[in-house]
């Protein structure tokens, strides 16, 4: 058996791990997106709930102001009754009007951080009702992950145990080779001659469509005979095979 052919038995492996795994790979990434939406959703949250303490740490400062100017204003009521002049009782009703101007522009102030506290709050609402769904749907996601994983657990241990059988019969320069295409050009890393016309002599490459030489088709055959090592295609670099039809 030639190189080039315990290499494609190697690469037939892989494109059935490869399918095998296609279908729990999309679930996975289905799962990873949910994950990353409720962490986004929960950062969200998080943000708001930092806001929302701020608001409400100010919204208490205005209320603390606005008592401590009600009972300056109720002293000064005491103040004004026993007022003894009248000089006296103006400069009693001037502070106390101060202090009924301030509190008023606290209470505005109060009242502008409340519609913002209302306004965080129902946006916090909004993403539990997010989260919630969300939850639902990455449930589910991990649910058919794991069922898919299990689906094809025996295949998967069978098809990695021949995948380790037909790697030892390949020699390490040849399989550093394989295994580095297959990184770079990941299913096109091994592709078959295709035959244009005959007559002519005309074939291409499996993978990028263009011309294979005569000569590559000669060394390929060779290799096929003598187990030599594999023929690589001069456009794309890919390893070539041939079916025995074609040869």
């Amino acid at each position: 058996m030639s190189v080039t052919e315990k290499l494609l038995r190697v690469f037939r492996v892989d494109q059935q791990l490869s399918g095998l795994q296609s279908r729990l790979r999309v679930a996975e990434k289905f799962l990873e997106e949910q994950t990353k939406q409720l962490a986004a959703i929960d950062s969200k949250r998080e943000a708001i709930q930092s806001q929302l303490k701020q608001i409400q740490a100010v919204v208490a400062d205005h209320e603390g102001e606005m008592a401590r100017l009600d009972a300056r204003v109720e002293t000064l009521r005491e103040q004004m009754n026993s007022a003894k002049t009248n000089k006296e009782y103006k400069a009693f009703l001037t502070e106390m009007n101060t202090f009924k101007a301030d509190k008023s522009s606290a209470e505005t102030a109060a009242l502008e951080q409340m519609t913002k506290l209302d306004e965080l709050k129902k946006q916090v609402a909004d993403l539990d009702v997010q989260r919630a769904e969300r939850e639902k749907v990455q449930k589910v996601a991990s649910q058919e992950r794991a069922k898919h994983a299990d689906e094809i657990k025996d295949r998967l241990s069978q098809l990695k145990a021949e995948r380790e059988s037909v790697a030892k019969e390949v020699p390490a320069e040849a399989m550093k080779i394989y295994v580095d295409l297959v990184r770079r050009l990941g299913e096109d890393a091994m592709a078959p001659v295709e035959e244009l016309d005959r007559r002519r002599h005309e074939y291409s490459c499996g993978a990028c469509q263009m011309a294979v030489p005569v000569e590559t088709l000669n060394s390929l055959i060779r290799g096929s005979a003598a187990g030599t090592n594999p023929v690589r295609c001069v456009s794309c670099g890919c390893l070539l095979y041939i079916e025995k039809e074609v040869a």
